[in-house]
């Protein structure tokens, strides 16, 4: 076992969520070596070329990655892995805050033709598949932007890739959206945490008419335009957003989980070309961390 491969009891948790090893043209490669090889990339960013041989074939690796990046494998296999957590009482639905970073694109991660990639049939094409590729370009270079919704115990729970000049306020119900986390003994998926935090960049009358819609609590800072301009309306105003300071300290949780998830080198710097890709890059480094705890 190398450095930073699956252990036993993470692997036991895994492999269930995993698809069969059956497939056209013979069967795959043994699947621990394959996702063993990899998160080694995820966390070292290496190219795929550079795969030590203990992980078989780079083209085997890679392959692997691209197609179940394509089809949606790794967001169903993190929707799993959420649900058996889940089902332990290992999440915190007691605060969910909303965040974004910014990942700056290595040179590589530009050129990637207009075609749009070619998915399996009798799928249904995942939101991820971007034709702008999630790149955009700053005074920095190109650069990609991850919007994420944490929970308290420091893992994400759902993600969007977008270019990195866009706003966060107006992706924040595209992020909540995308939390779905399934109920293995029946019933309805859970998509709706007892509080959401964030920043001021996600204060607007949009989200906030969003979670009063949803009955969700939310504890978001009011950026002095937007009281001033409240303020000038009158009573057509509407009331003051209220403001639990004791609560908005739990918005480092984001923040390290944040930190946790650009620890692997692949996700901090962005070396995918296809913005589908790079989603299933950074959903692997997810996984990764629901399986540690």
């Amino acid at each position: 076992m190398g450095r930073g491969d699956l252990m036993n009891r993470e692997w036991s948790l895994l492999e269930p969520h995993l698809p069969s090893l059956g497939g056209r043209g013979g069967r795959w490669n043994d699947h621990r070596t394959v996702v063993n090889g990899i998160l080694f990339r995820v966390r070292t960013g290496v190219p795929w070329r550079d795969l030590p041989e203990r992980y078989g074939s780079w083209k085997t690796v890679h392959e692997r990655h691209r197609r179940w990046s394509a089809d949606g494998t790794w967001d169903r296999i993190l929707h799993a892995v959420q649900a058996d957590a889940d089902l332990a009482g290992r999440i915190d639905w007691s605060m969910i805050g909303i965040d974004s970073t910014s990942c700056r694109a290595h040179q590589h991660a530009a050129g990637a033709r207009k075609a749009r990639p070619r998915i399996p049939k009798k799928r249904t094409t995942p939101r991820h598949h971007r034709p702008d590729e999630g790149l955009g370009r700053s005074r920095g270079g190109l650069t990609c932007k991850i919007h994420l919704a944490g929970e308290g115990g420091c893992r994400p729970m759902a993600l969007l890739l977008t270019p990195g000049q866009w706003g966060d306020a107006p992706q924040m119900v595209e992020v909540l959206d995308r939390i779905r986390v399934p109920r293995p003994r029946g019933g309805r998926p859970r998509t709706r945490p007892d509080h959401v935090s964030g920043d001021k960049a996600y204060s607007s009358r949009r989200n906030r008419r969003y979670l009063r819609r949803r009955h969700i609590r939310h504890t978001i800072p009011e950026p002095k335009d937007q009281r001033a301009n409240r303020q000038r309306r009158g009573s057509s105003g509407g009331r003051p957003a209220g403001f639990d300071r004791d609560r908005y300290r739990r918005r480092n949780e984001v923040e390290r989980t944040i930190n946790r998830l650009k620890n692997s080198r692949a996700v901090a710097t962005r070396y995918d070309k296809r913005a589908y890709v790079f989603h299933g890059t950074v959903t692997a480094a997810a996984i990764r961390l629901w399986l540690r705890q």
